[in-house]
């Protein structure tokens, strides 16, 4: 058995290890183990899952490993984004939350992220521990793994709420400032089939928008399915269509969001972060005036948030990691191009819903359309190949792809850059290149990707 865990989660292939009922078992009870309370306090988890056909065989094996470790419960939200997961198990004082998800991925994947009582997401070290409990029996009270079984002399039962999505929708009218309003504007939501398709047609309503919404008929096979925020042609010919003044693209779990002008052109995560620092920081709600991305940002982002006198700090790819400059910073905002932005003076985690209300708001408050807002950054020209790989060996050990890289990036001197990295949770190696010209920064990258199939290909 290999590593479960990657850089969100565990994540794969649904029925084929490591997502098997066999291993969300362990999950369930490793989790348990590690977050129960002693004494006479009673132990909680809280299960969500996204729209995905085997979301309930997951659940099902993850419950069971939860109340056979001896948790006192395990708390069943039903279908509900994954930041409202981490919402309502700080809100019910539980022990820890699971969410059954694999985000964007096609129906077939599935995953599982973790999250503390307090609403983060596990470190590196505390994510280790449990892998360790589950495939080498470390870290159990009583020793090996079938002895600490038998501590749990009594199983724990199932609760269900079923009123979750109206839980979170009140935190998150809360979180909206006061001086905005939405009342009259028209927008376009694409749910991605997901998990957002009930909560977020029904909130923005109840905000004063006029809402048109798309994919929003999940049937287990349809999620992230030529829709949401991976795929945005629907989306930008009903927001054309309606004259709608934007569209928002959700992914699988809700916690990305891609949106769409009033022109129908796109508007990825670092416009969008663009746009909200500017936005907080006129509201002067941008603490330490700091944002944080990570290396795989356009370099039109830290050239705007240069303009803007914002100071802005690079992390590696990963949503955890953004977080974890934003508490050593103390910054209150970050994220990523892909759509995945935290605002953490307001949740823990990214949520592409509270994304788009804050996206919203800046609207609102310049009393401007999307597409002039957008214009604060420019977008340097950037391409980004994924390249099937068998293996993942230190791209520095292999000399070809040193080579190329090298000298790509002598080619392009300080006007580019590559950035090549392996996928956390897919057999993928990311080629990205920017440049100041599409075809030559798109030949770059092409150069760089050939050679990696020719080492690595699948």
């Amino acid at each position: 058995m290999g590593k479960l865990f990657g850089t969100d989660g565990i994540r794969g292939t649904a029925n084929i290890y490591p997502m098997t009922p066999e291993i969300a078992l362990e999950v369930g009870r490793a989790v348990a183990y590690k977050f129960k309370k002693t004494g006479n306090n009673k132990t909680s988890i809280v299960i969500g899952k996204d729209t995905r056909i085997s979301g309930d065989m997951l659940e099902s094996a993850l419950i069971s490993g939860i109340c056979s470790a001896g948790a006192d419960s395990a708390v069943a939200v039903g279908v509900i984004p994954t930041p409202a997961v981490a919402y309502i198990t700080r809100y019910l004082k539980a022990d820890a939350g699971i969410v059954i998800s694999a985000s964007h991925n096609p129906f077939y994947d599935n995953g599982i992220k973790l999250f503390k009582g307090d609403g983060f997401k596990l470190s590196d070290k505390q994510e280790s521990e449990v892998e360790n409990m589950i495939l080498e029996n470390k870290g159990f009270p009583e020793g090996d793994f079938e002895t600490s079984l038998k501590s749990a002399v009594e199983p724990g039962v199932v609760k269900k709420i079923f009123d979750a999505d109206a839980i979170y929708s009140k935190f998150l009218k809360k979180t909206v400032s006061q001086d905005c309003r939405f009342d009259g504007m028209k927008i376009v939501l694409d749910c991605s089939n997901g998990a957002t398709y009930k909560i977020a047609p029904l909130l923005f309503a109840e905000l004063g928008a006029k809402v048109e919404a798309i994919s929003i008929n999940p049937d287990g096979k349809n999620i992230n399915k030529d829709c949401g925020s991976e795929h945005t042609t629907s989306l930008i010919e009903k927001v054309l269509q309606t004259g709608a003044h934007a569209g928002f693209a959700f992914d699988g779990d809700g916690d990305r969001l891609i949106a769409v002008d009033e022109k129908g052109n796109i508007i990825t995560g670092d416009r969008i972060i663009a746009i909200c620092a500017n936005y907080l920081s006129q509201k002067n709600r941008l603490k330490n005036n700091t944002v944080v991305s990570t290396v795989m940002s356009n370099m039109g982002l830290g050239a705007a948030l240069k303009r803007l006198k914002i100071k802005h700090i690079m992390s590696k790819v990963g949503d955890r990691y953004v977080m974890e400059k934003m508490l050593s910073s103390g910054a209150v905002m970050g994220g990523e191009d892909s759509g995945h932005m935290i605002f953490l003076d307001r949740h823990t985690t990214g949520d592409g819903i509270l994304s788009a209300i804050t996206l919203m708001e800046a609207m609102s408050y310049e009393a401007s359309p999307l597409s002039e807002l957008s214009k604060i950054m420019t977008v340097f020209p950037q391409v980004l190949i994924n390249v099937e790989v068998k293996t993942k060996p230190y791209l520095t050990s292999n000399r070809k792809i040193n080579d190329i890289i090298k000298a790509v990036e002598a080619g392009l001197g300080k006007e580019g850059r590559a950035l090549v990295r392996y996928s956390g949770t897919q057999q993928i190696c990311r080629v990205m290149v920017e440049g100041p010209e599409i075809d030559e920064t798109r030949m770059c990258c092409q150069k760089i990707a050939d050679v990696i199939k020719g080492e690595l290909g699948a």
